[in-house]
């Protein structure tokens, strides 16, 4: 283990927080108040008014609802065990086409230990110590009545809880310090950083030096005195100045990573877990009879997820933006959406060329039974015959001349484009 690696794991910084993300299943609508949890600075109130102005309105209605559609609610908490403290609560409704009860949970915590091993134990890395979120911090007993928490199957389901860490060194954590305001950062800096936002320790997962954390495009630099780093599974909020406590600008900063940082990061994980739902969705396709019915619902879903969800700009103000494209790279989601549309495309030009099959048949049909039909007809009415059995007998030989033209190899190919391709065999597929 590094020596800068080994103070991170022993060091305590001058703030720290936690908040822990994870899906549940809401069991009805919690009984909490609406609307995001309001952290307070001095006068300054993040309520849902305060932070609807800090993003698009077709952004803040989906983290903060609309009037008469309530999808987020909070409550105040303060419980402590084993060096974190409890809050508050949140919870965001992610109801999706297939699960209407589909949520995510917020825990907010204070920490005052190392925080490092806190995120490693939740992270379950081997040589970790024991699991925190136990005994009154269970986040199965906190949300009882609420939601049931989702296991590790599913698909919303996490191995581990997506965590969000803020950190503020003092002015002896000189790995994460950067000398000057106009100094380019240590390499330990960005290596504490990568630590915090993946739970680990070079032990755990030693990062090759071709694929440098600061080199990544996950990594938001959002000023001087602070830098991001947006992982899979977590991430990460670090100064790079000597917290000076109260009065400090870091009082706003942890508001920011507590609030509109977090929204930012709670958009992507709606879109991740939409896009997770088309994918399984447009896998199933083929499951059963009715491919039409089938292509239309997934056209109406990806339709109505574009409209609502699918933001790549949140904001006029540059780290909030910053934070969901990374976290949209971390999860491959532009690539996926882009293979989704396509993919969805392709089953819709299926269902066109089937569709034009049939209409081609059901013409041919009419040919085939109205030409025989037709053409004894004409010739009755040419030689002016009345007789009812002349006419029996036309309609006989009609008959008989178009069940004829059925066995050919055009009437069997009207007959199959009535019935429409068999369904494909999805064992076959790769």
């Amino acid at each position: 283990m590094s020596a800068d690696s080994s103070a991170l794991a022993s060091a305590t910084g001058a703030r720290q927080t936690l908040t822990v993300v994870l899906p549940v299943r809401l069991i009805g609508t919690p009984g909490w108040a609406t609307g995001p949890y309001p952290f307070e600075l001095g006068s300054r109130r993040t309520d849902t008014a305060t932070r609807s102005t800090y993003f698009a309105q077709a952004c803040a209605r989906v983290l903060y609802g609309a009037p008469g559609r309530v999808c987020r609610w909070h409550r105040a908490a303060d419980v402590s065990h084993d060096g974190l403290r409890l809050v508050a609560m949140e919870v965001l409704s992610a109801a999706t086409a297939r699960e209407p009860r589909h949520a995510l949970a917020v825990l907010h915590f204070s920490v005052d230990r190392p925080l490092l091993p806190v995120l490693r134990a939740i992270g379950h890395r081997p040589t970790a110590g024991p699991e925190p979120l136990t005994g009154p911090l269970d986040p199965a007993a906190l949300l009882a009545g609420v939601g049931d928490v989702l296991g590790g199957e599913g698909t919303f389901a996490l191995a581990r809880p997506y965590t969000v860490a803020f950190v503020t060194p003092e002015a002896h954590h000189a790995p994460a310090l950067r000398p000057d305001p106009e100094a380019v950062l240590p390499p330990t800096a960005d290596r504490w950083l990568w630590q915090l936002a993946s739970r680990s320790e070079p032990g755990d997962f030693p990062v090759a030096p071709e694929s440098a954390p600061h080199h990544d495009v996950s990594t938001v630099r959002i000023s001087a005195d602070w830098s991001a780093l947006v992982l899979r599974h977590g991430a990460a909020f670090l100064g790079h100045r000597a917290d000076t406590g109260d009065g400090d600008f870091y009082d706003f900063g942890v508001l920011h990573a507590r609030t509109v940082y977090l929204d930012a990061l709670l958009l992507g994980s709606l879109q991740r877990d939409h896009i997770d739902e088309l994918t399984e969705e447009l896998s199933e396709v083929f499951d059963s009879d009715g491919l039409t019915r089938r292509v239309t619902a997934l056209e109406k879903n990806i339709a109505r997820f574009r409209s609502t969800y699918w933001r790549q700009h949140l904001t006029a103000h540059g780290p909030a933006n910053g934070l969901l494209r990374a976290f949209q790279h971390q999860h491959r989601l532009p690539e996926r959406f882009a293979e989704i549309l396509a993919e969805a495309a392709d089953y819709s030009r299926l269902v066109q060329t089937l569709e034009s099959q049939q209409i081609s048949g059901a013409l041919g049909v009419l040919t085939i039974l109205g030409l025989p039909l037709g053409t004894a007809l004409g010739v009755l009415q040419v030689l002016g015959d009345e007789s009812v059995s002349h006419l029996l007998g036309a309609l006989g030989l009609s008959i008989a001349a178009t069940a004829a033209a059925l066995t050919t190899r055009y009437g069997r190919l009207v007959l199959s484009s009535l019935r429409g391709s068999p369904r494909p065999d999805r064992r076959r597929r790769p």
